[in-house]
């Protein structure tokens, strides 16, 4: 599955009780429509991601740059400290594309297509035709 969305933080590193080294951050994607009284209705859908493959990546995955993501959704419910229900989406994600959109990202890509092939960084100002 593929989702195309905005992070909505800064990415963190945190390391597991058998020193496995986890990306863990959000992404909010939006879907809009037209109601039957022409109202235009926009829906957005956050998403907990995690990307296991690399902790490098996270210096580039920052609040508001536009990400592609791949990889396969789970669910998972719990009790809020409030006692409601409460559930989310989880994206474990196994590709990123950066989109731009994030001056800190665009300044290190060079250095972390370098670093990793797993994921890649597009820029805004790309040369190419198309």
């Amino acid at each position: 599955m593929n989702i195309t969305g905005r992070l909505t933080r800064d990415a963190e590193v945190r390391t597991t009780s058998h020193d496995k080294q986890v990306v863990n951050f959000s992404v909010a994607t939006n879907d809009s429509y037209r109601n039957k009284q022409g109202e235009r209705i926009v829906q957005t859908t956050y998403f907990d991601c995690s990307y296991w493959i690399t902790p490098n990546v996270a210096r580039l995955l920052t609040k508001g740059t536009l990400v592609e993501l791949s990889g396969r959704v789970s669910t998972r419910a719990w009790t809020g400290s409030d006692g409601e229900p409460k559930a989310g989406l989880n994206f474990h994600t196994s590709n990123i594309k950066l989109h731009g959109g994030s001056r800190k990202a665009e300044g290190e890509q060079a250095t972390a297509q370098a670093e990793n092939n797993s994921f890649t960084v597009q820029g805004e100002n790309d040369d190419l035709p198309f």
